[in-house]
């Protein structure tokens, strides 16, 4: 029987380059986001490439509904819980609680609910995996970056506790971490649609990662042998050495 991959937050970015590549790798794809024409548009890009794919508007933080979609799958093999995001750059001193609160549910309890929902599918799969979005915010702190450095701690805490909970169980946790990454709308988002200071973020910068280098990482990580598990992987761009080191061209 073919293997199942879910996706969450796979509308965009990551998570649709994501599905691309688990599909190319021979996965029926569930692809799960809140805006269902760009997860008909990604799935049309799968079902063209020869894949197969299945789409669901969800939302990560509405657990009754994550509920009934897991209850809809017949087999879940890969959850790939990517939906996530930051808002603002705001100090500690100065950020607004309730985006705190908002990306800490997306992150974090998000990633809660798909997993507790899914979790029984991927044991019964006898060789489940579970991959965590993380980032490299959730390894080191950086100015402007409280709420969503707490989050991606709290969610890179998820991972290595459900890591040692599993033990002995078929299901595999892997870490993904990215530095930085050029997507369409996570900086877009985080300044609030303000195109500028958007792009001010990559400048000067040759080469950031791209959506497709950080799916090509999830894919490899997926398809190793069911013995072997990536725990954590961190990616950066090579202009990037570290949160507070990027190379930028004059």
């Amino acid at each position: 029987m073919q293997r199942t991959a879910v996706v969450t937050g796979a509308s965009i970015g990551i998570g649709a380059a994501t599905a691309v590549k688990l599909a190319q790798a021979g996965y029926h794809v569930v692809l799960a986001a809140r805006r269902a024409d760009h997860l008909d548009a990604v799935a049309a890009r799968i079902r063209e490439g020869g894949g197969e794919a299945t789409t669901h508007q969800l939302d990560v933080t509405d657990r009754a509904a994550i509920d009934s979609f897991a209850s809809s799958l017949d087999r879940c093999d890969v959850l790939v819980s990517n939906a996530g995001g930051a808002i603002g750059v705001d100090t500690v001193a100065d950020a607004a609680p309730d985006d705190w609160l908002t990306m800490y549910e997306v992150n974090v309890l998000g990633t809660l609910h798909v997993t507790q929902a899914l979790l029984p599918k991927l044991v019964a799969s006898g060789a489940g995996t579970i991959v965590v979005m993380g980032s490299t915010a959730g390894l080191v702190a950086y100015e402007g970056g409280g709420g969503y450095v707490a989050a991606k701690h709290a969610e890179h805490g998820l991972a290595g506790t459900l890591r040692l909970e599993l033990l002995g169980q078929p299901v595999r946790v892997i870490e993904i971490a990215p530095g930085m990454v050029k997507t369409e709308e996570f900086s877009l988002n985080r300044f609030r649609g303000d195109t500028t200071k958007a792009e001010a973020v990559y400048a000067g910068v040759a080469e950031p990662l791209t959506a497709d280098d950080v799916a090509d990482a999830v894919t490899w990580a997926v398809t190793r042998p069911s013995h072997v598990n990536v725990d954590l992987m961190v990616l950066r761009p090579l202009a990037q050495a570290a949160q507070h080191r990027v190379h930028r061209e004059p």
